[in-house]
């Protein structure tokens, strides 16, 4: 029963064609149409917001350094690829500003990294407040998206910070304010990334382990370290890798960030396509789940 997803209105139809009173009950387990299912998040919307909060402050309290890993570890990652990518490997391929190539595509790329190798763990560890409480099953992955922007915020002056006081210098310029409408592209895909693997590691546990990998396969293939575009001779492709999203978003961040030059109008409608599309195919695969998160596996 609790894996078979219905609709409310299919549930309440049958208890009426009995002739049972539905009126003033309120249907647990099962799935509200499309525009409920949007007013009932929009309902609890302070209660997703606290609780993203809440878990960004005390996700490091048990560590003595607390919230300070919040810019110790941004820092930490960022060092180690640009020693390892950038000294011992030497794969800076002519670009002029290697260390703050790397700092801005590592960091930039934790956050979508996050949603697509821990996304799928989502509805696993909100187990207990399914089962506990009725609510719509999305605000896990929103709460999850909005933790991991507000934690970006720490992230991002990082980047700037480290941009400026690594030779050879980056100064601030009026482009660097584009960097905001770029993260709000990247937070929309995010979450549509989130919906979708949140459901699949519901569906398939062990995708887990499968989707670190992918992670990491956009990662390298994405222009996250190194100029992949100056490795590649075939053009199929490299077409391929201009339609990815996540290869464009890095580099819009480092054109408005080292170049201090405007992205493409290519650039804009192609991270926007995918973002707003994945949003939108995830929030539908999400809420067609709604009914089953419930269940027990």
């Amino acid at each position: 029963m609790a894996n078979d997803p219905k609709a409310a209105q299919q549930v309440m139809s049958r208890l009426e064609a009995r002739g049972l009173q539905a009126e003033g009950l309120t249907p647990v387990g099962v799935r509200p149409d499309l525009g409920e299912y949007l007013a009932q998040l929009w309902q609890r919307r302070h209660f997703i917001w606290t609780d993203a909060r809440h878990r960004v402050s005390t996700q490091n309290s048990r560590n003595h350094l607390g919230s300070v890993w919040l810019v110790l570890r941004p820092m930490l990652d960022a060092a180690l690829y640009f020693v390892v990518f950038g000294l011992v490997l030497n794969m800076s391929r002519g670009v002029d500003n290697f260390a703050a190539y790397v700092v801005i595509g590592i960091l930039m790329f934790r956050s979508t990294m996050r949603s697509v190798s821990q996304g799928t763990s989502t509805l696993q560890s909100g187990r207990p407040m399914i089962r506990a409480f009725s609510f719509p099953r999305a605000s896990l992955p929103l709460s999850a998206e909005l933790r991991d922007m507000l934690q970006m915020q720490y992230t991002i002056g990082v980047v700037l910070v480290m941009i400026m006081l690594i030779p050879p210098h980056e100064l601030p310029r009026i482009s660097w304010l584009l960097i905001i409408p770029i993260y709000v592209l990247q937070f929309v895909l995010n979450l549509g990334i989130n919906l979708v693997v949140s459901r699949l590691g519901f569906l398939i546990p062990d995708i887990s382990q499968f989707m670190t990998v992918v992670g990491r396969f956009l990662m390298y293939s994405s222009g996250v370290i190194f100029p992949i575009e100056r490795f590649l001779d075939n053009p199929t492709v490299n077409a391929v890798v201009q339609a990815n999203p996540i290869y464009q978003m890095i580099k819009m961040y480092r054109q408005v960030l080292m170049d201090g030059g405007v992205p493409p109008l290519e650039s804009w409608l192609i991270l926007s396509g995918w973002a707003f599309g994945f949003l939108l195919f995830g929030f539908l695969f999400f809420w067609r789940g709604e009914a089953s998160y419930g269940g027990g596996q």
